[in-house]
């Protein structure tokens, strides 16, 4: 990857889904352990996502008209940093409401503009794009995998730390990323507007939405799901842990797949899947082999499905609105999708249930291949 910046793009994914392997499986169960509702649990956790519905696209607005992404990365991950010291300072509902609201807004600015960054160093070569995101596959297992452990002999409060040290990692890597200086020359103006107005850009958005709400009991609830049937804090990190390996796999092969498959194929499969592994989790979590194949579609379901997805923005939303499209995937997708996705789960988990939440999971799953199929698929590029 000659001229690409591989080790420090690499280096920020891997710290930034690192972040993401200790705060998606495990903050639930530190939020339990403060002996807080499945309802509660679900709002804070939800907050993750909610401020993915505006931050983004106030971020992606000032990095397009600045050009100065990586800046804004910069600030907004050292932001992060310092507003996490206030999990330090109090426990209770709405300060943790709070403290977590100024985290969510300033570090979900990063991802949607390191996304366009690397996509811009990579130019024509956005195929690679795999190569390098799945070093933050790679920062993800091995943080679950060794929380997972060290909680079942270490109090809850280690995650405090363990996440403290991750932001350090992400504001560090941040300081190094170089602006994609190239992406300045991009000169293209097809009307923001204009691109919303087609509808396979329509379908992918709201099937994007639909997959990140298909994912809430999943992101939200699924450590307390196995602690709850009986499985150990370090047979669940494994169980995390399991479907990222198969996820780096399916990055690393991504870039031949997507050579010979269309990536609305690819995305549509994965829709269907989603919707397959999601009963699986919730009705047979005692069945340790139909757990283990539901890991194992991860693969589909994570690493394929947002392969094809960013793939499919990075066409449609080209030159000086490629930041903000990013932005705009990000909002809907994680930031409506996922905060629906938490605050249902919440709900449903304390009045119907696990394997009930899981099912309406895999629905939210079922109608986003329906919207992609009927409206999706007849995707072409920009000016094509």
């Amino acid at each position: 990857m000659s001229r690409v910046p591989y080790w420090r793009l690499s280096g920020f994914y891997f710290f930034y889904f690192a972040f993401v392997g200790a705060m998606a499986p495990y903050w639930g169960l530190y939020l339990r352990s403060l002996t807080f509702n499945a309802f509660q649990i679900g709002v804070l956790m939800s907050l993750l996502q909610v401020m993915r519905i505006f931050a983004p696209n106030i971020w992606g607005q000032v990095a397009d008209r600045t050009g100065k992404r990586v800046a804004i990365v910069q600030i907004a991950a050292a932001v992060s940093l310092v507003s996490f010291v206030g999990v330090f300072l109090g426990t209770g509902f709405w300060w943790l409401f709070a403290v977590m609201s100024v985290i969510s807004f300033f570090w979900s600015a990063s991802l949607p503009l390191v996304e366009a960054t690397t996509l811009s160093h990579l130019k024509d070569r956005s195929d690679r794009y795999g190569l390098i995101r799945l070093w933050g596959s790679v920062g993800f297992i091995l943080v679950v995998v060794g929380l997972g452990a060290a909680l079942d002999h270490w109090p809850i409060r280690l995650l405090l730390w363990v996440v403290m040290g991750l932001l350090v990692g992400i504001v560090l890597f941040a300081r190094f990323i170089p602006e994609a200086e190239a992406a300045q020359l991009e000169t293209e103006q097809v009307a923001l507007k204009g691109v919303l107005r087609r509808p396979e850009v329509v379908a992918l958005l709201v099937a994007a939405m639909l997959m990140a709400a298909a994912h809430g009991p999943y992101y939200t609830f699924f450590t307390i799901h196995l602690v709850d049937a009986g499985y150990s804090k370090t047979a669940a990190g494994w169980l995390w842990a399991l479907g990222v390996i198969c996820e780096v796999g399916v990055f690393m092969v991504m870039p031949r797949v997507l050579k010979r498959v269309r990536p609305e194929t690819v995305l549509l499969a994965s829709l269907f899947a989603a919707a397959i592994r999601f009963l699986l989790i919730g009705w047979f979590v005692d069945n340790l082999p139909l757990l283990l194949l539901a890991q194992w579609l991860h693969a589909l379901t994570f690493a394929a499905y947002h392969a094809a997805a960013i793939g499919l923005v990075h066409r449609h939303f080209r030159g000086k609105n490629q930041a903000r499209g990013q932005a705009l995937y990000n909002s809907l997708a994680f930031g409506v999708g996922g905060s629906i996705g938490s605050l249902y789960s919440g709900a449903a988990w304390q009045t119907l249930g696990g394997a009930q939440t899981y099912t309406i999971a895999a629905a939210f799953a079922l109608a986003g291949a329906a919207v992609f199929h009927f409206w999706g698929r007849a995707a072409r590029p920009a000016g094509g």
